[in-house]
């Protein structure tokens, strides 16, 4: 039997939008910010030798520079002052959140309700803070030792470090703005037009070098086709879920009997998300941006790592992949879905899975579930994480082309447009309230004429 909120939603009609005063005003804002963020990505820092650093840049762009300057919507490449982007934000959100589901202190305050939530936001930006000002210096000490600079010195590092952490933390102030007051998901909308942004360019690119003779029309078709699998893919295994059956007993209040229901817990067959990707590309990609900025300066250690752990590198794609796999389990069952808090809950609601005790039998099943489960949603994080990176080194692919970014594409994508339909859903209900405010008000005067007549 389908519920009358699910028929609303499915007869939710794009043309509706032209109603929803208030969701028309909420995308206006948030395409204004979002068009002040990637302004923001053209104002350079002070102090920059820009010839110098384009030059820097086109010789990395294949390595680290593609990587950080699609994630930055290109204002790493030209150090515009959103450099760090909001990278620094994500990585303190996600170490907050895995300190709340392992440190007693943060998840007790956790289920102390509003004021719980903004004391654990509150430590999410000191922590953006702190993690911003050590990769802004990191950051400037390398563009000294690069040549990058046009004055070097100690002037030039604290002004370097004051834009760039000043420009995360705005980009940070930016994200909440459009969550509170846009169409939601701030943060993840910052990064994804900082994808998109850099695509047109990366496919001229793309062509161009077709054009010239150095790719192939085959590889060219290929990896238009490849593009668009792995796209399909990704939206289909996003969406996959795997429903536990949930039966809930009689009940009885007062003299009457309630029968008993059942629903379904949906379990994604990636409960992570994009977490596992990012965490381990970021712990790959230290020892290339490393040797990246330090130039000529790369020891014989160094040396060796990048030797065997550079990009395409057998024991690189093994490393990549154990650790997809590994964030995939560790992040699931620490943030995303712990089995006894559900267990808990569904005892706490009276609700039980068919032939399996409520309690501690509940949370061993649904451990067992979820990590069948993982086994399909890290191997599907693989693929996607591992492909683009053996045809990239395969094929010299001439800008980068990651899992990550068609990841966060699809993902935000999906969210965006579920965050939309929940705002038209929620504008149908208004209209039909005040509807039957109106008709409600009518019944009365109509009765009372008829009353006054008699």
């Amino acid at each position: 039997m389908v519920s009358a909120a699910e028929q609303m939603a499915a007869n939710t009609s794009w043309a509706a939008l032209g109603k929803a005063t208030d969701l028309r005003n909420r995308i206006f804002f948030t395409l204004g910010l979002l068009i002040i963020y990637r302004l923001g990505t053209y104002i350079p820092v002070p102090g920059i030798d820009g010839a110098a650093l384009r030059d820097f840049m086109e010789a990395a762009g294949q390595g680290i520079g593609g990587i950080l300057s699609m994630f930055t919507g290109g204002a790493l490449g030209r150090m515009g002052i959103f450099a760090l982007g909001i990278m620094p934000y994500i990585s303190a959100s996600i170490i907050i959140q895995l300190l709340t589901s392992m440190y007693p202190p943060l998840a007790q305050l956790k289920k102390e309700g509003e004021q719980g939530r903004k004391k654990i936001n509150q430590y999410t930006r000191y922590g953006t803070v702190f993690l911003a000002t050590l990769q802004s210096y990191g950051l400037a000490v390398s563009l000294q030792s690069g040549d990058l600079v046009t004055n070097p010195g100690g002037f030039f590092l604290i002004s370097c470090m004051i834009t760039l952490v000043g420009g995360t933390m705005f980009l940070m102030w930016l994200g909440e703005q459009i969550t509170a007051r846009g169409i939601g998901n701030g943060v993840s909308l910052i990064i994804f037009v900082g994808i998109i942004a850099e695509v047109p360019a990366a496919l001229a690119q793309f062509f161009a070098q077709g054009r010239s003779g150095a790719i192939s029309p085959a590889v060219i078709i290929g990896v238009m086709i490849m593009v668009v699998v792995v796209i399909a893919f990704v939206v289909f295994m996003e969406r996959a879920l795997r429903k536990i059956h949930i039966q809930y007993p009689r009940r009885q209040v007062g003299m009457k009997v309630y029968d008993g229901g059942s629903s379904h817990l949906p379990v994604k067959v990636n409960p992570a998300g994009v977490i596992p990707a990012i965490f381990a590309s970021s712990l790959l990609l230290l020892p290339i941006t490393i040797s990246t900025f330090s130039g000529a300066q790369t020891g014989p250690i160094m040396s060796t790592v990048l030797a065997y752990f550079g990009p395409g590198q057998p024991l690189y794609l093994l490393f990549f992949m154990a650790m997809i796999v590994f964030f995939a389990y560790f992040y699931t069952y620490n943030v995303a879905f712990k089995p006894e808090d559900v267990a808990d809950n569904l005892k706490n609601q009276n609700g039980f899975v068919p032939g399996i005790r409520p309690g501690k039998k509940t949370a061993e099943y649904l451990e067992y579930v979820v990590t069948r489960v993982l086994v399909l949603g890290s191997g599907y994080l693989v693929i996607v994480m591992l492909l683009p990176e053996i045809l990239r080194s395969q094929f010299a692919i001439p800008f980068y082309f990651g899992g990550t970014s068609v990841l966060i594409v699809v993902s935000v994508t999906m969210d965006t447009i579920q965050q939309v339909q929940s705002h038209l859903l929620a504008h149908q209900y208004e209209g039909l309230i005040e509807k039957s405010q109106l008709s409600g008000k009518g019944k009365k005067r109509t009765r009372r004429k008829g009353s006054g007549r008699k």
